[in-house]
């Protein structure tokens, strides 16, 4: 974790550049900038906090919006001048709904894993009486289980039965019912993606 003290703020007149990433697929999400007090903030209450340079004071992303940025992991880097958050994204993170303020930006493999995860924490916090997701959030915890039970029998009755496109299918149901029932109980996948890596050590 991030040694405050190491930190050259005289250099950058007491505002740090923050490079923000999708700690789950690497994809940049934003540029913003933080001071003491910002830096501060976002270390105590594990969301991204800023300096709004406009606005002239603190700034906690998703204040208004609910589209925050949860704290996984921040470092500096060699000139301790600039700073790297890893973070969760819950919702889109560019104020124009987009997932990356870097639109354009084509993103990892995995990009779409963590696209889908977004919607699904967007759903959640926003709720939609004509959205799938929000009526499995709607039904409660134990319905969100047992489609996930489900889904993972027909992902093993596809593969028994050598049902290459089923499976395909049924997977895809799978991990979408997954990631709704990790939200509903409040797990972060990177939670899940750490554990993996604790066992993989």
């Amino acid at each position: 974790m991030l040694n405050i003290d190491q930190l050259d703020w005289d250099k950058v007149n007491q505002l740090m550049p923050v490079v923000v990433q999708d700690a789950i697929n690497g994809k940049v999400l934003m540029l913003g900038y933080m001071n003491h007090e910002a830096l501060e903030k976002t270390l105590e209450i594990k969301k991204v906090t800023f300096y709004s340079r406009t606005k002239e004071r603190l700034w906690t992303k998703g204040e208004s919006s609910g589209n925050h940025l949860e704290l996984i992991d921040i470092s500096k880097d060699c000139d301790n001048d600039t700073l790297l958050i890893m973070a969760n994204p819950v919702g889109p993170t560019c104020h124009l709904g987009t997932t990356s303020c870097f639109a354009d930006s084509e993103g990892f493999e995995l990009d779409f894993i963590s696209h889908l995860n977004s919607v699904i924490g967007d759903r959640y916090l926003n709720r939609d009486n004509k959205s799938y997701t929000s009526s499995l959030f709607d039904s409660g915890v134990k319905r969100m289980a047992q489609k996930v039970g489900e889904e993972g029998v027909e992902v093993a009755l596809a593969a028994a039965t050598d049902d290459r496109e089923e499976l395909v299918n049924e997977a895809s149901d799978l991990i979408y019912h997954l990631l709704v029932l990790l939200r509903g109980k409040d797990v972060p996948l990177t939670e899940v993606i750490d554990n993996l890596k604790q066992r993989h050590k």
